[in-house]
């Protein structure tokens, strides 16, 4: 393989393994560095001393240059392939929930819509956060106007890339973004961020008010829980979840199956409760980088072996079906 090939691979690899974002940086910094080189200049050890090439980045191309699989990149391959939800997986035709830099995300808007072009997605809703999260660089009215242009232009050969925002619910379930834009939005996914630890009774009326906003499409990982990673362990909020799946399965809502390993939310228990009380629900990745879009296959697998019936995962749709979906309330 060419080692920009290699080097891009293992940058969305370790991406996908929510590594250091440092790590998938050097490698991508690196793939930049070595762009439109003949493979005289990637075999002249002066390559070595290029801005943006290291030792590890360095031993890559030299491997890929000698006709083998990179030893990082095949270690990353074999950790990352998926287990269950093969079937599942197949039938999924884009995602709705993801980042871009112009948030919390680590890359511009045309690497995520490259990466889901590779994943053979159809649609992608890019979701990048409401103004009071500014911890994430939540955007602006200003800036989601400025960004929805730019998303406009990325469409068109079988690929449609949605406009779309993760608005925060407020602590009286409110919406923390503009009424005129929400409605002009593609995809709205409303997602609790602050006070998770809520009593169940007022958390309950916050996510059952945001499941009945005609604005809303998906509820994002209700729960809030985190069951591994960097960020440590976070108990799920209290909230009475017949109640709000009630709420979801009325309003058309779906239900978010996050497909972040650290998340995997809703529990299964919620998760079964959310099937039997009749809700949709959309297989998401909450991607951060291209190579988190992948996460979907942890998503699929969960729904699969938990028995979600397919008519009813909205991102199994072709995007006329859900454009009908999401239009039912605009």
């Amino acid at each position: 393989m060419h080692p920009l090939e290699a080097l891009t691979e293992i940058a969305y690899l370790l991406e996908r393994e929510r590594s250091s974002r440092y790590k998938s940086k050097a490698f991508r910094t690196a793939a930049a560095a070595i762009e439109g080189l003949s493979d005289a200049q990637l075999r002249d050890p002066a390559l070595r001393r290029r801005p943006g090439i290291g030792d590890s980045t360095f031993t890559v191309i030299q491997q890929a240059l000698a006709g083998a699989v990179p030893e990082r990149l095949a270690t990353l391959r074999a950790e990352s392939a998926p287990t269950g939800g093969a079937e599942l997986r197949a039938r999924l035709r884009g995602d709705l929930h993801s980042h871009s830099e112009w948030s919390d995300g680590l890359t511009p808007i045309e690497a995520m819509v490259e990466a889901a072009r590779g994943l053979g997605h159809e649609y992608l809703a890019l979701t990048d956060h409401s103004p009071r999260l500014r911890v994430a660089n939540g955007l602006s009215p200003e800036r989601l106007r400025a960004q929805m242009e730019v998303v406009r232009g990325h469409r068109g050969g079988g690929f449609t890339l949605l406009t779309g925002i993760e608005v925060d619910i407020l602590d009286d379930g409110s919406l923390d973004q503009q009424d005129e834009l929400l409605r002009e939005l593609d995809v709205v996914v409303a997602s609790a961020h602050s006070k998770l630890r809520m009593e169940s009774g007022p958390m309950t009326k916050r996510l059952v008010a945001a499941a009945k906003d005609p604005r809303v499409d998906v509820l994002g990982h209700v729960t809030g829980r985190l069951v591994e990673g960097a960020r440590g362990t976070r108990p799920p909020s209290d909230f009475n979840a017949a109640a709000v799946f009630a709420a979801c399965a009325d309003s058309g809502v779906a239900v978010e199956i996050n497909s972040r390993p650290e998340r995997q939310d809703p529990p299964d228990e919620l998760l079964t409760l959310a099937i039997e009380a009749g809700c949709l629900f959309s297989i998401d990745s909450d991607a951060h980088a291209p190579g988190q879009l992948s996460l979907l296959d942890y998503g699929a697998a969960r729904a699969e072996a938990l028995g979600v019936p397919v008519d009813r995962i909205v991102t199994t749709w072709p995007l006329e079906k859900l454009r009908e979906w999401l239009e039912r309330s605009r």
